[in-house]
This record gives C-alpha cells, structure tokens and sequence, in this order.
C-alpha cells in the first residue's frame, strides 16, 4: 500500500526486486517518521517546565481532568477521521501525558498525586 494523504492505493509488484524495494524505502520512511517523532516529544515534554510554573503560580493541581479530557475528545474525533484505532491513540495520548505530569512533577518536587 502507499499511503497518499488520508487514503491508501494498494501497490502492485512485477517481480521480487519491487516488492522488496518498497519494503526498504519504506521502512527508511517509518525509521525517519520515528526519528521526527522523538523529536516531536521531546519538544512536547519540554513545555512542560513552563506549564509547572504557571500552574505553580496560579496555584493549581498538575492533573487536569478537563484539559485531559479535552485532548481525548480531540483524538477521538482524529482517530476516527483517519482510520485509525482510537484506543491506541489514547493510549498513546495517556503516555504522553504521563511523560508531561512526570516531568511537572519533578520540577515542582510534588508527590505522585500533584499535591505539595
């Protein structure tokens, strides 16, 4: 298959040199798109240092069952937009999440449940 925006063509082969050509090119494909999405989370967890102190300041919990809330209902609506397994992608969502409540945690030195 080759993916063309939201829609896949099924691939036809006229020998084993072009099925296994795709197969190459497309693993390097997915081993880029797992580099940019490292990337991509380590930038995402890095706002979490600013997202810490203005919680700090105004007081409030790390854990935020409306904002959290909020993106699941987002993935949700994606998911299904694009095909794609919504528990997973929340699953995903949780982890990355966890990643940010982790990192706000240590840089406030709170306890697991976000409270001094």
């Amino acid at each position: 298959m080759i993916f063309l925006g939201n829609e896949y063509t099924l691939k036809s082969f006229k020998n084993k040199n072009d099925a296994e050509d795709l197969l190459k090119k497309s693993r390097n494909r997915i081993d880029e798109i797992d580099n940019e999405l490292f990337n991509l989370i380590c930038q995402r967890t890095s706002f979490a240092v600013d997202i810490a102190l203005a919680k700090d300041y105004l007081g409030i919990p790390i854990y935020d069952k409306e904002r959290e809330d909020a993106i699941h209902a987002k993935i949700e609506c994606l998911s299904e937009k694009n095909d794609i397994d919504s528990d997973i992608m929340n699953q995903i969502v949780d982890m990355l999440t966890t990643l940010s409540k982790n990192k706000q945690n240590k840089i406030l030195r709170r306890n697991v449940d976000g409270q001094y």
